[in-house]
């Protein structure tokens, strides 16, 4: 089989020529319809190879094509076997497809179809569903993947990577097109959508604004994932949805039985300051080549690196006195401020704002695990709890070991992570905030920064909660069996999801009401969060409830499978094929076996592109392809306002700024420095103990004369 990549010089046609996408959103779930379009121009058979990003706990539950008028359902099958399959269907001449994940990341898939004929069309369609993340303003946000960076291996890792594979090539020259329509749903009414793309006005198809449709107005670019912001008319109300089992599946099994999905959103307490606020703050900053990246693939938009010292700068000026803290940097080495967690003063902070601001991408390749061995290799101190801050793009391909790494020192630690730019990697940034009983938060070129910094830190400061409980209030002859670890962590704001099956049948039959009451500890205070259900399931052919209950029980039997436990690894199996959701154990693979003619032929491979732009500048030989100024300077705007939680000691002063800065986009001048963000410049100023020195600097940065301000003082 001859092998080759993408060879746009010779005019070879890519086999790819559209990828359709549906997608059905009820409050924060979305099933998700991806069509691809194959149509082979060359005279020789093709296998293509579409490398692409899903969002790590997405469950991808079906794979199916339609080549030559057949519609064949691929069988999911133990990995090994799958890739055998599809081997001798290609040897003999049979068109097939396989769909796989890539590594144990569990965010990047290859979708392979071989031996699609001469001048032929073949359609695969796979599905998959997954929660949508609760913004700090009330969105539900969802996120179609576009882009996927190469993944950095370090130095011994023996692991493969596909991403260093995957062709490149530039803006607006990608061969294939996307649409996307959306399906929205929610019971408590929709309010409006937003996205970082252009949209068809939202079309209500109800009268009470329950559901309904958006568009994508334009083929969006390809250098930048798709996002959606939804918000609904009550987005903190809890719910539950019960499911129906699937017909035919054995009762008592996961897909026979009814699935049932919990929301709640507790109502926890503020911190009281000096309770627990005063704990040890570690920040670990990527300052590999890959961060010199702009976040995305826009002119004008900042790097990587400045977006990271940026919303440390915020985190580092909202510390409160009396805690700890330390800064390390690392690449393909790391280095730290201090040997050791210092007091928070007003010359520590000082000192490290100063050392930050001159901070680059300066240190080589994504090794993280140095760094991460080094802080936990250090002592704790007593009465100040540790909570680890991550900042990175998470172009690693030893995602599991960095995992397990943050997972075996997780009773001395809270990790709260920040993925920065497009494509950072959702299994090592999601994955070490679950390991560890923190959470996730991704900074985008569109995204604003400070409220995910500071729901990040407020929960920080939060008294860890103990005592977790959880009771299930079901008639006689019903049980609740909980499919995952259930709530480990509960912080302000975030959603609280509980998959369980429900077994058995009610006694008497009829009984209408479930409940679950969700019991918790904040210091010396018990909390409860109570839910009544109806026990009527709903009908419906994709049983999202169900695939997603299965997914979050295998991440946590994938994750214990780097114990080197067997049942483990045979409960992810069964758990994997019974439910139909792909994990690292198992892949999809279909073969026509109606053709009755072999293909004949040679086989050429053609890898589908993917979008290449902005690599660093000593980061392009790695790089399948960068832009020509990949390293001229940009242009950004950016408008902020000042929380009012930062105006302390400046009280009776209207703070907010909304300054522009403009960088001269001119490929001439090679290399230059970035300058400072209105916002960073602000923040720089304020001191340790929350409160500004009035003076030249503040009002410049404010725009307002020194007499105007001291004229608003009281």
């Amino acid at each position: 089989m001859t092998s080759c990549g993408l060879l746009n010089s010779s005019n070879k046609p890519v086999p790819l020529r559209s990828g359709s996408v549906t997608v059905l959103i009820r409050g924060f779930v979305a099933d998700v319809g991806c069509e691809l379009l194959y149509r082979n121009e060359e005279p020789e058979p093709v296998e293509a190879v579409f490398v692409f990003p899903v969002d790590a706990e997405a469950a991808v539950y079906t794979f199916q094509a339609r080549l030559g008028g057949a519609c064949i359902e691929a069988q999911l099958r133990e990995k090994k076997k799958a890739q055998e399959l599809y081997g001798d269907a290609l040897a003999a001449g049979q068109s097939s497809f396989l769909l796989q994940q890539e590594g144990t990341g569990g965010d990047v898939f290859s979708c392979s179809l071989g031996n699609l004929p001469p001048g032929e069309e073949a359609v695969l369609t796979l599905r998959y569903v997954c929660e949508l993340p609760l913004e700090p303003d009330g969105a539900a946000r969802y996120m179609l993947p576009a882009v996927l960076r190469p993944r950095y291996t370090p130095h011994g890792w023996d692991g493969e990577d596909v991403t260093q594979g995957v062709p490149r090539v530039p803006q607006g020259e990608l061969p294939y097109t996307l649409s996307l329509s959306v399906t929205l749903q929610s019971p408590h009414g929709l309010d409006r959508v937003l996205s970082n793309c252009s949209l068809t006005p939202l079309s209500y198809t109800a009268g009470n604004r329950t559901t309904a449709q958006v568009s994508l107005a334009e083929a969006p670019p390809w250098d930048r994932d798709v996002e959606l912001l939804v918000y609904y008319a009550e987005p903190h109300k809890p719910s539950a949805v019960l499911e129906v089992g699937l017909p035919g599946a054995e009762p008592g099994s996961l897909m026979g039985d009814p699935a049932v999905m919990v929301t709640l959103l507790p109502s926890l307490p503020e911190a009281v300051p000096g309770q627990s606020s005063a704990g040890e703050f570690i920040f670990l900053l990527d300052r590999s080549g890959s961060m010199e990246c702009p976040m995305d693939g826009r002119d004008r938009s900042p790097q990587r690196i400045d977006s990271a010292k940026e919303t440390l700068v915020l985190l580092l000026k909202s510390l409160p006195l009396g805690c700890y803290f330390n800064i390390y940097g690392f690449g393909s080495r790391f280095e730290s401020f201090y040997p050791q967690s210092v007091g928070y003063t007003q010359q520590t902070m000082a000192e490290s704002l100063q050392r930050v601001q001159q901070l680059q991408a300066d240190l080589g390749g994504t090794e993280i695990l140095a760094p991460l061995r080094a802080i936990y290799s250090s002592p704790c101190r007593d009465g100040h709890p540790r909570q680890l801050f991550v900042f990175t793009d998470g172009e690693v391909g030893n995602t599991q070991d960095v995992i397990a790494e943050v997972q075996r020192h997780r009773g001395a630690h809270r990790c709260f992570s920040f993925g920065i730019g497009e494509g950072a990697s959702t299994a090592l940034v999601k994955g070490i905030a679950r390991a560890a009983g923190g959470s996730a938060e991704f900074i985008t070129g569109q995204d604003r920064m400070q409220p995910k910094a500071l729901q990040s830190l407020k929960r920080a400061l939060q008294p860890a909660v103990t005592g977790i409980l959880l009771r299930w209030d079901l008639p006689p002859g019903m049980e609740a069996a909980l499919l995952g670890r259930g709530p480990e962590v509960i912080f302000p704001g975030q959603r609280c999801l509980i998959f369980a099956q429900l077994r058995g049948q009610p006694q008497p039959p009829d009984t209408a009401m479930g409940g679950v009451t969700l019991q918790y500890r904040i210091q010396d205070q018990t909390y409860k969060e109570t839910l009544q259900f109806p026990l009527q399931p709903q009908d419906g052919d994709r049983l999202p409830v169900h695939r997603l209950a299965a997914k979050s029980l295998l991440l946590e039997l994938e994750g214990a499978m780097d114990t080197g436990s067997v049942g483990d690894r045979r409960r992810a199996l069964e758990t994997s094929l019974s439910s139909g959701v792909v994990c690292s154990l198992t892949a999809y693979v279909g073969v026509d076996t109606e053709r009755r003619q072999p293909v004949q032929g040679p086989l050429v491979r053609r890898d589908i592109p993917l979008i290449g732009f902005g690599a660093a500048p000593h980061m392009r030989k790695m790089c399948c392809f960068v832009t020509a100024n990949s390293s001229a300077p940009m242009a950004m705007s950016c408008s902020a306002s000042v929380p009012m939680a930062w105006t302390q000691g400046f009280s009776g002063v209207s703070v907010d700024c909304a300054m522009a800065c403009d960088f001269d986009d001119s490929s001439d001048v090679p290399e230059r420095a970035p300058e400072e963000s209105p916002l960073l410049r602000l923040v720089s100023l304020q001191n340790a103990d929350g409160s500004w020195d009035l003076d030249p600097w503040l009002t410049t940065a404010l725009g307002v004369s020194e007499t105007d301000a001291r004229g608003r003082m009281p």
